[in-house]
């Protein structure tokens, strides 16, 4: 425990050196007018456009995957259509410091869970859930900073089957730099059929929001 905050501290005092503001919501508000329309105004997503829940993400997740469309990481060829838009939109804002303020004010936003949409076999997702994903995302699904894993707890069961297709498929994770892309391939390769896949976001939606 120690030692997660230690990276914890350390991830944050680099932020606070590095030259950037503190980071300004307000102006984030601003800058998140060009999301609203497919993420929505409390950043609860649209599964009719593809568009991912992010109010239940951490904002230091939020900036990473920012970046990440920034640099071609994701959005580039292979990808699906919504992330290629998602790299157009990434390109539009200037600088990390707009990426940090839009991460802040997604931050204040909230919305209530969505309907599950995937049918699966709970006790057997939270067994496949234990043995292959607790270790980086946390036993409830809360996501844990210090290893760049993302929390699943409140997420649209639809992306997140979406996402886990991606990993299997390739469409997602083979960029060389995308280290955490390359993890997420091989637990997705894992699942041994597309009802595991289900089960795993089934219990994943079961878990407190």
């Amino acid at each position: 425990m120690r030692f997660l905050f230690t990276l914890l501290f350390a991830a944050v005092s680099l932020h606070a050196v590095s030259g950037l503001a503190a980071d300004d919501p307000a102006r984030g508000k601003e800058l998140y007018a060009s999301c609203v329309a497919c993420h929505g105004d409390s950043a609860q997503g649209n599964p009719a456009l593809k568009a991912p829940r992010l109010n239940q993400l951490a904002p230091v997740y939020i900036v990473a995957q920012l970046q990440n469309f920034q640099a071609g990481i994701r959005g580039g060829e292979g990808d699906s259509d919504s992330a290629r838009q998602m790299a157009a939109i990434a390109a539009t804002l200037a600088d990390e410091q707009a990426m940090y303020d839009t991460a802040a004010y997604i931050a204040t936003l909230e919305s209530a869970p969505a309907a599950p949409t995937v049918e699966g076999d709970v006790v057997q997702g939270r067994g496949y859930y234990q043995q292959f994903c607790a270790a980086c995302h946390g036993p409830a699904a809360e996501g844990n900073p210090a290893l760049h894993s993302p929390r699943l707890a409140g997420a649209d069961d639809w992306y997140l089957l979406a996402q886990l297709n991606a990993f299997r498929s390739g469409a997602r994770g083979t960029h060389p730099q995308d280290r955490t892309g390359k993890q997420m391939r091989a637990m997705a390769g894992v699942l041994p059929d597309d009802q595991a896949l289900a089960a795993v976001v089934a219990y994943i939606g079961s878990l407190p929001q």
